[in-house]
């Protein structure tokens, strides 16, 4: 495994709770070259005094170096941590998601107030609907399978798909990617719920089309 040690007094951030560390806090990585290449691999983040910090998603090609999973030592990243962390975000949104319009474009997880770096979900039409998944940080592009098993079995809902923001995923190093992940593809024209008025637009890219 990858470490990560933070230059003096860096550390403070961190310990704040703040999930992201920059390239330039990070005094030095030690690990095999083909896991420091390896854009999402989980790192342990320790202090200029090799104190434990965190574990986190290292990524070489980010000015946004590594994405906090966990301050916690004994608490490995795998595919558990991935589904808990989902689970736990779409319970948190479990009345809002049933009260909402149905037509109502509703967010389910939301990358670092849920403990999942870079991924954002958002449902259309509930379990017979479409989820449309953001994985915007090298680390969660890892772990997308898992990520997407959780979704399916915490929403009942069987259609995933990947939209992508260029700009964000070309600054992580990522592959430009839109896709279908489970089930159908959403319509490119749907009629979504904004700000009380229904809005034709393209869910796979948030395009509103004029009206």
């Amino acid at each position: 495994m990858l470490i990560i040690t933070i230059k003096q007094g860096k550390e403070k951030s961190i310990l704040a709770g703040d999930p992201w560390i920059y390239l330039s806090a990070i005094d030095k990585v030690d690990g095999k070259p083909s896991e420091r290449n390896k854009p999402g691999a989980t790192a342990i983040v320790q202090s200029s005094s090799r104190q434990f910090l965190a574990r986190a998603a290292y990524n070489a090609k980010s000015q946004i170096a590594a994405r906090v999973w966990s301050l916690r030592e004994d608490e490995p990243v795998d595919h558990a941590l991935i589904k808990r962390r989902v689970q736990a975000a779409v319970e948190r949104r479990a009345v809002a998601r049933d009260i909402a319009d149905p037509q109502a474009l509703v967010q389910l997880v939301d990358g670092e107030k849920d403990g999942l770096p870079g991924l954002l979900v958002h449902g259309y039409g509930g379990a017979e609907g479409y989820l449309v998944c953001q994985f915007n940080a090298a680390g969660v592009d890892l772990w997308k399978v898992a990520a997407v098993q959780a979704l399916l079995k915490a929403t009942g809902c069987a259609n995933v798909y990947e939209r992508c923001d260029e700009l964000v995923r070309k600054a992580e190093g990522l592959p430009i990617t839109r896709r279908v992940l489970a089930g159908e593809e959403p319509p490119s024209r749907l009629s979504v719920r904004e700000g009380g008025r229904l809005v034709p637009m393209d869910i796979r890219t948030g395009f509103v089309y004029p009206r």
